[in-house]
């Protein structure tokens, strides 16, 4: 049984994308899933694979459109499941849309990396102590 935060990015800079992994999965359990570059292809994966995920990291600007219609599509995932935004934009209005959207967390690429990585390790533990049959998050893990 994997113990591993099953984390899906949406990022479309490759260079950060890698960096973000690379910087997650050595310092948490997150264990990247998957990838997009753009919102299509984010919301098409994440709605085939609605329990292939217990986290998802979205960058609001990427090379088609837009972080916030990610956000939108996960606005009906299931309890446990934890949407986070890492964007260079993080301002006050930015962060208020995206509460609006059900998003358990804003932070900014420029400075809030440590809280990112904070909130990846305390859900990661979370998630393992919540871990039902099959290795994933239990539907109904507190969150």
């Amino acid at each position: 049984m994997s113990t591993r935060l099953r984390t899906y990015i949406v990022e479309d800079n490759l260079t950060i994308r890698e960096n973000l992994v690379g910087t997650l999965e050595e310092l948490t359990a997150v264990s990247a899933v998957g990838f997009a570059d753009n919102e299509h292809e984010a919301r098409r994966w994440l709605g085939d694979n609605p329990d292939q995920w217990e986290l998802a990291i979205v960058d609001l600007f990427l090379k088609q459109g837009s972080g916030l219609g990610v956000l939108q599509a996960c606005m009906a995932r299931r309890t446990g499941q934890k949407v986070v935004v890492l964007s260079n934009y993080a301002t006050p209005d930015i962060r208020k849309r995206c509460a609006q959207l059900g998003v358990d967390a804003v932070f900014d690429k420029s400075n809030e990396i440590d809280a990112l990585v904070d909130f990846c390790l305390a859900h990661g533990r979370r998630a393992a102590v919540s871990l039902g049959s099959g290795g994933h998050v239990s539907p109904a893990a507190p969150g």
